[in-house]
């Protein structure tokens, strides 16, 4: 058997603790597939005296990265820390020396994926990010290597397992935002500060890091459009379920004529739709080709096996590379200009829930409106007016057909104007059609 192979844990929370157990635990495996062994060396934490849950050696655990990065019979660092500013430097300094690196961190790779990728060509090295999009879902391999002879047009996904968390007990339950965020927070699934999540910014992150990756456009974060599920009324999702749709959280990435549109919004689904069964923590991400059609990527989103998984299998990449001599080639420069869609070039179906005046003429104004713009109708509800309520206040849903953007944001600006609408309560995107 040649000699085993070295690497250094940057991190020892719940990723860093299952990539230790599971190296330690299938040393056989890695034998039978590398024929070598793979030894982790070092480990950097913050707090040597910390109790941990899962058993270390004392002697592999260190608080000075340098005891890492300068080590020369460490070959491959595993960046599981988590952080922005440090974690790139460290990585950064880890090339300098000649070290391959994976990371499970997203905000950095969404941050500053382009260049620490042009910092890895420049000093002959591999930089592996699997983990930082959907956990054990094998996503980014799937685009850079199953996917590498077609020409990718959309990828569409549930890719935060917290508000596919949220909105599975809403729509299956009835409970409100504020019951499930609790519950989600009680099991571990969502943090103390949720925002990142619910805000839409983590699903941001990874959408950006696979459209960069399946365009070959250079994207950054703040081309991603970003809502979030913070403002979800119950019901919405049960006016929706009238309709035979689901709301999920979907990030959104579509290139078409050599222009890209980015998004990370709730919107609907049709219960018939592959993503609208995905429930609770899941994740599942939706790819579409030129070349192969629709294919499905989905499994658990997080945790620490099956994000350690992923991490594993992006080492067992680097060590191949490394007794192959290729290391440091994976990387591919962007080959189209960027290019974002303008609103009116970006379609879709929308539905509307909208407070009007319960009066003769209502719809008449409402439909007069929509056709001025051009917009027409699929679908057209009134919720039942409740006979002790007094308000002279109605709720009717409008579901449009296939419009532009630019004729919806103009539909809402001018219905908030008109007198027998009180207040559009809400717009959403319906992907894959109502009947689809």
């Amino acid at each position: 058997m040649e000699k085993e192979m070295v690497v250094g844990l940057l991190g020892f929370g719940t990723v860093g603790s299952g990539v230790h157990q599971l190296i330690e635990a299938h040393q056989d495996e890695l034998v039978h597939k590398l024929g070598r062994g793979v030894k982790v060396k070092r480990v950097l934490v913050y707090d040597l005296q910390k109790a941990r849950e899962v058993q270390v050696n004392p002697e592999l655990l260190t608080n000075d990265a340098s005891e890492i990065l300068n080590d020369p019979e460490i070959g491959i660092v595993i960046e599981v820390m988590g952080g922005i500013e440090q974690a790139r430097n460290y990585i950064l300094r880890a090339f300098e020396k000649g070290k391959h690196v994976v990371t499970a961190n997203k905000d950095l790779m969404a941050l500053h994926g382009p260049e620490l990728q042009s910092a890895a060509l420049e000093n002959g090295c591999d930089l592996y990010y699997e983990a930082s999009v959907a956990g054990g879902i094998p996503i980014i391999r799937g685009i850079e290597d199953g996917l590498v002879p077609d020409r990718i047009e959309s990828i569409m996904g549930i890719v935060n397992g917290t508000t596919n968390y949220i909105l599975t007990k809403m729509d299956d339950e009835g409970v409100s935002y504020e019951a499930a965020l609790k519950e989600a927070q009680e099991l571990g699934f969502a943090e103390a500060d949720p925002a990142g999540d619910v805000g839409g910014m983590d699903a941001a992150r990874k959408m950006a890091i696979m459209a960069r990756l399946a365009f070959s456009i250079p994207v950054d974060l703040a081309d991603v459009e970003v809502q979030g599920i913070e403002q979800l009324a119950l019901d919405d999702l049960q006016f929706g379920k009238q309709l035979g749709l689901t709301m999920k959280l979907i990030g959104r990435a579509h290139f078409q004529d050599n222009r890209v549109e980015l998004s990370v919004e709730p919107a609907f689904l049709p219960n018939t739709h592959p993503l609208a069964a995905v429930k609770n923590e899941n994740n599942a991400v939706y790819v579409y080709g030129k070349a192969m059609g629709e294919t499905m990527f989905y499994g658990p989103g997080a945790g620490s096996l099956p994000t350690a998984t992923a991490v594993l299998s992006d080492t067992v990449a680097v060590i191949r590379n490394m007794i192959l001599g290729v290391n440091g080639k994976q990387v591919i420069a962007p080959r189209f200009e960027k290019v974002l869609k303008e609103p009116e070039q970006r379609n879709g179906q929308y539905y509307f829930r909208l407070q009007v005046q319960d009066r003769s003429g209502t719809f008449t104004v409402i439909a007069s409106l929509f056709n001025k713009l051009d917009i027409s109708f699929e679908r057209i509800l009134q919720n039942p007016v409740n006979e002790s309520d007094n308000s002279g206040l109605a709720e009717i849903i409008v579901v449009t057909h296939q419009t532009t953007l630019d004729r919806i944001d103009a539909a809402r600006e001018e219905l908030e104007k008109t007198e027998v609408v009180t207040g559009v309560k809400s717009c959403f995107r319906i992907e894959g059609g109502l009947n689809s």
